[in-house]
């Protein structure tokens, strides 16, 4: 009698054992499904997440009212788009195209077009055409939309001295000096290109700028330095300088260089007891081009030497009441 009561144990243990064995199989083979399950949705989330490349649309629209004793009319009119592509944390590609009416004729311009790429926390290489950084009007203040004046300042726009936009490439950054904080910029470019009056006497020895492509083999090599003597970043004192060959290749101008420098300020300080913003602005330009024999314009068969230098500058002050409650004022 006992061995058949202790038969029927074992035949009971042993049934539960191999039940208990088939459940840990089954859990087993639970399991991995679940983590291949849990994978296969894993990849689909990350397949539906966005890239690290953005892109943006951006840009600006302006026209005028021209009034003076010969005329009363609505002039101008452009439309600037600007496009900007950031294929990663790294590298950035950015474009202004330009559509301006012109005499009733639609002119599409490239005002730039460029990309960056992020060498290190303190400098970015740029190449391609971009807005030369000299000075602070035309990187920085040019765009209708900024620029509030009727008019660009003297030395700027067409037959300016002020360079405008140009092909190269630039290094720039910003640092710290000690305990002023510094951005700088250097370049090389193209350069401008010198009117020697073979066509044009009248314009002898003027430097045109963003003119393609180069009329030489040099380059021209410049940079700019702007330095924050207070912590809060309010004061902006800049110093700018350009220089290379602007004479063509195999003329007698080919030696001819020209020397560009530029000293500008930039000041915006908060007044919280007339709740607004004070702005100034200024900046003086020079080039110094060497000296040379034109065409003179009243007798082509002689020929003329000059001081062939210019100078420009423009100061701006305005105080915009942005802190203020009532909101037509403050926007």
């Amino acid at each position: 009698m006992k061995a058949r009561i202790f038969f029927a144990l074992l035949v009971l243990f042993w049934g539960c054992f191999q039940s208990l064995q088939a459940q840990e199989v089954q859990a087993s083979d639970d399991l991995q499904k679940l983590k291949q399950d849990l994978s296969l949705t894993q990849s689909e989330v990350e397949s539906q997440q966005p890239g690290v490349s953005q892109f943006l649309l951006r840009g600006y629209a302006h026209s005028g009212l021209q009034a003076n004793d010969e005329e009363f009319t609505f002039v101008g009119g452009s439309f600037n788009p600007i496009f900007i592509y950031k294929q990663s944390d790294r590298l950035l590609f950015e474009t202004e195209l330009e559509f301006e009416l012109e005499e009733g004729e639609l002119e599409l311009g490239l005002e730039y077009a460029n990309l960056s790429y992020l060498l290190s926390k303190n400098l970015t290489l740029r190449v391609g055409k971009f807005l030369v950084p000299f000075g602070i009007f035309v990187p920085n203040l040019h765009p209708a939309w900024i620029n509030r004046f009727p008019t660009m300042p003297l030395g700027a726009g067409h037959d300016g001295i002020l360079p405008t936009s140009d092909i190269g490439l630039e290094l720039r950054g910003g640092s710290y000096l000690g305990d002023f904080k510094i951005n700088y910029s250097f370049f090389a470019v193209n350069g401008a290109q010198l009117n020697d009056g073979e066509d044009e006497p009248a314009e002898a020895g003027l430097l045109h700028h963003a003119v393609f492509p180069d009329n030489n083999k040099g380059k021209t090599i410049g940079g700019r330095i702007g330095l924050f003597p207070f912590s809060n970043s309010s004061l902006e004192i800049g110093l700018s300088a350009m220089y290379g060959k602007v004479g063509a290749k195999e003329s007698d101008y080919e030696d001819v260089k020209a020397l560009h420098y530029a000293f500008d300020l930039n000041y915006v300080k908060t007044l919280s007891g007339i709740s607004s913003v004070l702005d100034l602005k200024g900046q003086y330009v020079g080039v110094q081009a060497d000296d040379a024999s034109y065409p003179d314009h009243e007798n082509p068969d002689e020929f003329v030497t000059f001081d062939n230098s210019s100078t420009a500058w423009f100061a701006q002050a305005s105080l915009r009441p942005a802190l203020v409650e009532n909101k037509f004022f403050r926007n």
